[in-house]
């Protein structure tokens, strides 16, 4: 119900959104969606938070997929908890100790400094997902790889990871997700240049009024993007966050 008030809303004017007893009856108008463009730069953000989200997803793949294979194939004694003590550390925590690191580096308002920020909790969340998918592949895998003359990074690159795209997947989409809705790294570190879509969102607010038709157009558009690629790759979240419930 709150979803669609708010799709409804963001086709509304101010008098109407306020007018609490028409909720259905009004005719439509895309004046605040062409306003969020027009007014505020809002393409400017969105293009910001693809840089920022897909950016961290990547570095988090890569450095992530790696250690998720070697805890999984090695399993050092309390990595497990060091990777739930990583995931469970609230990233509240993180934010002074970057903002005092990234202003001597002078990297504030920076896409460095919020895709490394991000990154933090992006790459042990890939972790997460990951170390059951690969202790779930079958051993016989990599060992046919070791005889065929693949050495492990190699059998890792060309046999693991080609059949681990679901969990691959799921992971990058979760990532993705995670970075594309944050709002305290981005609060903290981001500038004018580098502002993302949640912190755009205080455009709408002031003292004297919130400008409500503004705000829920959006807030369309910030959920938009992320809820489109749920649905298209539902069968790849699904596939990867079971695939290693099972062992090989």
């Amino acid at each position: 119900m709150p979803f669609l008030w708010m799709i409804l809303a963001s086709f509304k004017t101010q008098e109407q959104i306020l007018n609490t007893s028409a909720l259905l009856s009004f005719t439509p108008n895309f004046d605040n969606y062409v306003n969020v463009f027009t007014q505020y730069a809002f393409m400017d953000f969105i293009v910001n938070s693809f840089i920022v989200a897909l950016g961290s997803t990547l570095l988090g793949l890569l450095l992530g997929l790696p250690a998720a294979y070697a805890i999984a194939k090695y399993k050092q004694q309390g990595m497990g908890l060091l990777i739930l003590v990583a995931r469970i550390v609230p990233g509240i925590s993180f934010l002074i100790p970057w903002f005092i690191i990234f202003s001597k580096l002078e990297m504030i308002d920076t896409y460095t400094s919020l895709i490394l920020s991000h990154m933090l909790v992006t790459m042990p969340f890939i972790i997460w997902v990951m170390i059951p998918f690969f202790e779930g592949l079958p051993h016989e895998l990599e060992e046919s790889a070791r005889v065929d003359g693949c050495t492990t990074t190699g059998a890792f690159l060309r046999i693991l990871l080609p059949i681990s795209w679901p969990g691959i997947i799921t992971a990058s989409i979760l990532a993705f997700i995670f970075s594309w809705n944050n709002f305290m790294f981005s609060l903290i570190l981001a500038g004018e240049k580098t502002k993302t879509l949640p912190i755009a969102i205080f455009n709408f607010l002031s003292y004297s009024e919130i400008n409500w038709g503004g705000l829920m157009a959006a807030s369309v558009i910030i959920t938009l993007p992320v809820l489109v690629i749920a649905l298209v790759a539902q069968r790849y979240i699904i596939a990867g966050l079971t695939g290693g419930a099972v062992k090989g």
